[in-house]
């Protein structure tokens, strides 16, 4: 309610003559359209710039993990390539492969209820 009241007093200044500062300024007036144009209106927006830069800041951050785990995987590809006994370490432990004159156990925990 007092909104409006502040804007009827600004309508009845304006029709006696008595125009604002800010109006008769021509460079005022445009600049302060412009900024609000630039703040709410445009496809740009400060709202649509803050959403961008949080996207950009996750997508940072998922680029520093997955370099992580690059290096990681091409550390154990070298290791890997490069020994035989760690080369038959993986084949046991991820392939549950084993040699012809050796007995294979897997244990499996019990499901906790």
């Amino acid at each position: 309610m007092a909104k409006r009241s502040a804007i009827k007093k600004l309508i009845i200044k304006i029709r006696k003559g008595d125009i604002p500062w800010f109006l008769k300024n021509r460079y005022m007036l445009c600049g302060s359209v412009f900024l609000i144009w630039m703040f709410f209106f445009d496809r740009n927006n400060a709202i649509e710039q803050f959403k961008l830069y949080r996207h950009l800041r996750d997508l940072k951050g998922k680029k520093e993990f997955y370099s992580q785990q690059l290096k990681e995987v091409k550390e154990e590809k070298t290791d890997l390539f490069t020994s035989e006994k760690s080369l038959e370490k993986y084949a046991r432990e991820h392939y549950m492969m084993k040699k012809p004159n050796e007995d294979l156990f897997v244990i499996v925990p019990a499901e906790k209820k």
